[in-house]
């Protein structure tokens, strides 16, 4: 499984928007520039987030980005699904029915079951919150 630079962006974006958001929106030429990505190219993502209840937008004089929810309620599951479409390792583990045909006789199910499994607890285990921790945590650590 790869993971789509819409899949990253769109973490880096939510992750802009839960460090800076206050009480107003905020405007996505301002993500754009922080982040050093293009704001055609999040244009594209806004969408995708939005839809997925992950991103509330507002048009207009004050308008802007803002999460729908709170950082540590959206986890990167949440946003590569809306992203990514399913995180199925195996075409057949798309759907919540294997409709494959040779699903009962398949030797290998069981490994892409567990796979497909495993890549949800983790990513679903994981908020925007637990990555803005994660990097306030990083590089603090000085050993002599």
């Amino acid at each position: 499984m790869k993971i789509s630079t819409k899949g990253r962006y769109a973490l880096r974006m939510l992750t802009d928007l839960a460090v800076n958001q206050g009480e107003d929106y905020i405007s996505l030429k301002d993500i754009a520039e922080r982040e050093g990505i293009s704001k055609k190219y999040l244009e594209q993502i806004v969408p995708l987030l939005s839809r997925n209840g992950i991103l509330r937008t507002n048009r207009g004089n004050k308008g802007g980005y803002r999460l729908a929810k709170e950082a540590d309620k959206c986890t990167v599951g949440d946003v590569l699904r809306a992203t990514e479409g399913n995180l199925a390792p195996v075409a057949c583990l798309e759907y919540d029915t294997n409709d494959c045909p040779n699903a009962s006789q398949c030797r290998t199910l069981y490994v892409w079951e567990g796979l497909k499994r495993v890549v949800s607890e983790y990513l679903d285990g994981i908020s925007i919150q637990d990555i803005i921790d994660h990097s306030n945590d990083s590089g603090n650590d000085y050993c002599i």
